[in-house]
């Protein structure tokens, strides 16, 4: 096994914490544990998203850079006679990634393992064989004999059930794979970002933060950004990775090592073009690799943060990713290193005249 170096430590902490939207906690207690050395103040709002406050210019433009702490999950909805669990989709499933798979029930008397299952195709007939099985005719087997012994172990409609995968590094080591990196990569770019800004001399507000509940509508980062009121919103998240087989050039045509994505637009905004043309701009005089991307479906929290209060500048920087919204997806370590390297010089190169241009035009 690969030895886990500082920065790989964080990421398999925070994509091993457990948070579906709604239960976000444990991540939220991982990030603001990596976060808080950097931060000179880590404040919450009242939905439960964390604020990581970094000054580097009293009264300086405030500058908002969010990951979401959650992730795509389940949640029980009823025990039955015999034990199984229903559950409902919490946040986007495709059911063709869903079946045989381990997930962990989170109980009040602590964590157990199941794993999703159906009828066998065995006994279905031919035809009901070549289609895909209905989430609705899914349950959850936690190996109880009864609705007694499941409640006996502290099983209650409304506990969250998560996906389980261990964090791997594959053979080549910058391929990292693992559960919730849609968006604990987020998480640690905002992270990161805080890290690297130390000791640096900038004229802005930084603010790292952990937004819950976007893959249910982007909820937290509407109250993170009332909580603020930013001056420019950065979302940072996974996008779309077009490099496997089958993918046209015209579906997705991100590649994964070839630099974070700038998304030009998707379904739930389109990117401010002054704030987008400034990091185009930061990227080249830095040499940073970057690819365009732009998605007909989806959204990222600046969905909500460019509509708070009387608008906020704003644009989503990603991370091409394989897999997401199942239980195991991959990406690439460049990406994320270039991610945050882009931010923090966006960020080095922003000042109240700067935000005022990028405003007006």
């Amino acid at each position: 096994m690969t030895k886990l170096d500082e920065t790989l430590t964080m990421l398999k902490d925070l994509t091993d914490a457990k948070g579906i939207p709604g239960h976000e906690r444990e991540a939220r207690d991982v990030m603001r544990k990596y976060i808080a050395p950097y931060a000179d103040e880590v404040m919450h709002d009242n939905l439960g998203s964390l604020i990581a406050k970094k000054t580097g210019q009293e009264g300086g433009p405030k500058i908002m850079v969010a990951g979401h702490l959650d992730e795509v999950g389940f949640m029980v909805s009823k025990i039955s006679d015999k034990g199984f669990l229903s559950f409902q989709t919490v946040g986007g499933w495709w059911s063709q990634v869903m079946l045989a798979q381990r997930v962990t029930i989170m109980t009040k008397k602590g964590n157990i393992t199941g794993i999703i299952g159906s009828k066998p195709p065995h006994i279905l007939p031919p035809e009901a064989r070549k289609k895909p099985v209905d989430i609705k005719d899914m349950f959850i087997d936690i190996g109880a004999s009864s609705k007694e012994e499941a409640m006996e172990w502290g099983v209650t409609p409304g506990d969250s059930v998560v996906p389980y995968f261990e964090f791997t590094v594959m053979n080549n080591e910058k391929m990292l794979l693992a559960k919730a990196w849609d968006n604990r990569i987020g998480c640690a770019i905002a992270i990161e970002v805080l890290k690297q800004l130390q000791g640096v001399e900038h004229p802005n507000v930084v603010y790292g933060v952990g937004t819950v509940q976007e893959e249910v509508g982007l909820r937290g980062a509407k109250t993170a950004t009332n909580f603020i009121k930013p001056d420019i919103g950065f979302a940072v998240d996974v996008g779309i990775a077009g490099d496997t087989p089958g993918i046209t050039d015209k579906e997705a045509n991100s590649k994964m090592g070839e630099g974070p994505q700038i998304i030009l637009y998707d379904a739930s905004m389109v990117s401010h073009k002054g704030l987008r043309d400034f990091v185009v701009e930061t990227a080249e005089e830095n040499e940073i690799p970057y690819q365009f991307d732009a998605m007909a479906g989806g959204g990222t929290d600046s969905g909500s943060i460019h509509l708070t209060a009387n608008g906020v500048p704003a644009l989503s920087i990603t991370v091409a990713t394989r897999y997401i919204h199942s239980h195991a997806a991959m990406l690439h370590r460049d990406d994320f290193e270039n991610a945050v390297k882009l931010i923090v010089e966006v960020i080095k190169r922003l000042d109240a005249a700067k935000v005022k241009d990028i405003i007006i035009g």
